[in-house]
């Protein structure tokens, strides 16, 4: 069931162990991702020791929550250490780097003095766009993406779910009524996925431009612009000290470092029908952790038919192979874009995607494909939970732990 919760200058205060932090929000609407976001960031922290000795303060664990820092989400900094202030700086950095790159990928509003992607898509077809580094290496970690995902992963399909974001808005508003949303003309959504495809996107890394050469084809980095902040806030995070932390950026984790205590980070995996998590993954030093999954930003159209927003490139319709897939390896803003691709592939060829770009790289990359029951693929490691098949790859044989 799709719905908000509607927060009036609520304040909540937190005790675990020794994570100690006040929320207060003022006349706020979010989404159920506000607790999902602390069931998660708490999961993290499950098992996790202070670490002291006699010359030296006790390393505590800290951690603070922004729901204004862009991407729609809840956005969470863990962090162990002796130095309240030193995490107080940091916090302030990773809101100001997710601030600043909710204004560069955008495709929505206009930000005064920055290029952003809407920048680019209003100049398509009409002239190049002068862009930061930032912009053109997501680019182009979305394209390298695409290659090898043969388009099952493509942010130039942005007219196309431009239609879907249209007919998903009215759907909800339908919902709130106890209506039912309507589904696309098949032929309105082949004619928006008509104009697609990285050949149009020109990139200019040395003039520092980017050109769209077809004035329909438009980017839409939502697959991937949350994981690649992500990632690049956890490394000036790095480069400014932190060794032992968290980000969680509306679910998309990327740790910092081990713990504290050496043990591994365990990360809970969002039961795609219920709060909570359905099962958690300890997984030992840094990498990142995003799932795709079929249980947000969805409306529900005639005949009671469910439809999200990962949509198939293949059948232009939202993918209806699994209910969710998680993608670890190191990076995040790769792990974003794999967990779309994955989402829509069968399960060999995602599994043949994992071994191409690891080779290509050389970053494991593993992953976890929850699916229903009556839709189960063959894989190696299988186990049945509830009303789910849940696999897995080589790699996180003996790392999932179940509830």
């Amino acid at each position: 069931m799709h719905y908000t919760i509607i927060i009036k200058i609520l304040c909540i205060r937190f005790h675990m162990r020794r994570i100690n932090f006040t929320l207060c929000y003022n006349f706020m609407c979010m989404k159920k991702l506000i607790f999902q976001n602390l069931v998660l960031s708490a999961v993290l922290l499950t098992g996790c020791a202070e670490a002291a000795s006699p010359a030296a303060p006790a390393v505590q664990t800290f951690q603070n929550v922004t729901i204004d820092s862009g991407f729609d989400t809840v956005i969470t900094l863990v962090e162990q250490t002796s130095d309240q202030e030193a995490f107080q700086a940091h916090y302030d950095t990773m809101c100001e780097q997710f601030s600043r790159y909710n204004s560069l990928f955008d495709i929505y509003n206009t930000y005064e003095g920055i290029a952003s992607l809407k920048t680019i898509n209003d100049s398509a077809g009409i002239a190049p766009v002068a862009v930061s580094e930032e912009v053109i290496d997501m680019l182009e970690q979305a394209k390298e993406i695409c290659d090898l995902s043969d388009g099952a992963f493509d942010i130039t399909m942005g007219s196309l779910l431009q239609v879907w974001h249209r007919y998903r808005e009215d759907g909800l508003a339908a919902n709130e009524q106890g209506k039912r949303g309507t589904l696309p003309d098949p032929a309105e959504l082949e004619a928006a996925a008509s104009h697609r495809g990285f050949e149009h996107v020109i990139i200019d890394r040395e003039a520092g431009t980017v050109f769209i050469d077809d004035a329909r084809v438009s980017l839409d980095a939502g697959g991937i612009a949350k994981g690649f902040s992500a990632e690049r806030t956890a490394r000036v995070l790095e480069q400014d000290g932190a060794m032992h932390a968290a980000v969680n950026a509306g679910g998309n984790n990327r740790t910092i470092g081990a713990k504290a205590d050496g043990s591994p980070w365990n990360v809970g995996i969002q039961n795609p029908d219920g709060q909570g998590s359905l099962f958690v993954v300890r997984v030992t030093g840094t990498n990142s952790f995003v799932t795709s999954g079929d249980y947000e930003r969805y409306y529900i159209a005639e005949g009671d038919v469910k439809l999200h927003h990962i949509i198939d490139p293949a059948t232009n319709m939202p993918a209806d192979r699994y209910r969710s897939v998680t993608i670890i390896t190191p990076d995040s803003g790769a792990a974003d874009a794999l967990s779309t691709a994955l989402f829509v592939l069968p399960y060999e060829e995602g599994e043949a995607l994992l071994k191409k770009y690891t080779e290509k790289t050389g970053d494991p990359a593993e992953a976890i494909w929850i699916m229903a029951k009556d839709k189960a693929q063959d894989a190696p490691h299988t186990h049945r939970l509830g009303q789910y098949t849940i696999a897995w790859t080589d790699g996180l044989e003996g790392s999932l732990v179940w509830n």
